[in-house]
């Protein structure tokens, strides 16, 4: 009876590793070209898990059959310290560094998402505690109660239909040019700003890709018109790739070291991810990052969407999850060393 059962879970098993072997292309797989197999990569950490599962009960009897499993986890090694770092970095010499943080504010909870009104006032006292030298926010509203006055610096811009929410880079040091990217027909966008520190001067990208408009929590889900919202997936998947090929086209523009964080609306497994990745940058996450990173509030597992990529040239020796419950995301925090 016991060979009957593990020859199902076998066959189980080989699925489930070959959908991960799979994922691993995903990468390099253009959303456009294939738009159905690109919604594949917000379902990496779930893959990931289940191979972590199957591999255990095979240790466990001792069975020769964990070779699949292991073999593909070991192939994908960087899928999976994307997924969970085992330990962070010592802070070391803080010299001739910088500290960046980024946060999808959620308009400060303007319209009671949270229970609680003090949310503008927690996130203004946040910021300010972890004396963060530049701070790139995402939906960002004008509330009235909200005191980033600590900054010398700021350049805000507000790229949708009515004007009210904005992405915005709040700096310490001065900032010398900015702009925008000017995203058409979307909320979304993409704003810079060179920020001279000392004798240097970095390119500050805040990003915020297209958003999939779909509910965190897993009862809302459920209720969904699946086809809908596969379809709105794959449509956002498209726009995200849009958006990231204009932001390569500035980047490789920029005549400085780049720094690109914010809120990409997609994975560390996603196209978007490694096409930025490769123009020169690290994730701060996973050269100084401890634990699953989770950066969005999704019931179903640890979701990291939230990122600070730096140019390889910079020394990631500290990053920090912040799991306050004052938005939908968790802020991102890092220090850098010139």
């Amino acid at each position: 009876m016991r060979a009957l059962v593990n020859k199902i879970i076998f066959v189980i098993n080989s699925i489930a590793a070959f959908a991960l072997l799979l994922s691993y292309l995903l990468p390099y797989i253009s959303p456009k070209t294939f738009p159905l197999l690109s919604v594949l990569s917000l379902a990496v950490p779930i893959f990931i898990v289940i191979n972590i599962l199957f591999l255990l009960y095979w240790v466990i009897q001792l069975n020769k059959k964990l070779i699949l499993s292991l073999t593909i986890l070991i192939l994908g090694f960087s899928h999976v310290t994307s997924l969970y770092k085992l330990k962070g970095k010592s802070s070391g010499d803080v010299g001739d560094s910088i500290s960046l943080l980024s946060y999808n504010v959620r308009s400060f909870n303007r319209f009671e998402w949270i229970d609680s009104e003090s949310i503008p006032q927690d996130i203004s006292k946040l910021v300010k505690e972890q004396e963060v030298d530049v701070f790139c926010a995402q939906e960002y509203y004008n509330n009235p109660d909200i005191n980033f006055n600590h900054y010398s610096y700021k350049y805000e811009n507000f790229n949708n239909d009515n004007g009210e929410l904005a992405l915005v880079i709040f700096s310490k040091f001065p900032i010398i040019k900015k702009g925008s990217l000017r995203f058409k027909e979307t909320a979304n966008n993409i704003i810079f700003a060179d920020v001279v520190v000392k004798k240097d001067t970095i390119r500050v990208y805040n990003v915020h890709l297209q958003s999939h408009k779909i509910s965190s929590n897993t009862d809302q889900l459920a209720k969904a018109d699946s086809q809908k919202l596969l379809n709105r997936i794959q449509v956002s998947f498209e726009k995200q790739q849009e958006q990231i090929e204009i932001l390569i086209a500035h980047i490789e523009n920029s005549p400085h070291k780049n720094i690109v964080m914010g809120d990409f609306n997609n994975t560390a497994y996603s196209y978007v991810y490694n096409k930025v990745k490769s123009e020169g940058l690290i994730d701060a996450f996973k050269e100084a990052g401890k634990g699953f990173g989770k950066t969005f509030e999704f019931d179903l597992f640890p979701v990291r969407i939230d990122f600070i990529l730096v140019a390889e040239d910079f020394e990631v020796f500290e990053f920090e999850n912040f799991y306050k419950n004052f938005s939908d995301h968790y802020p991102v925090y890092a220090r850098i060393k010139l």
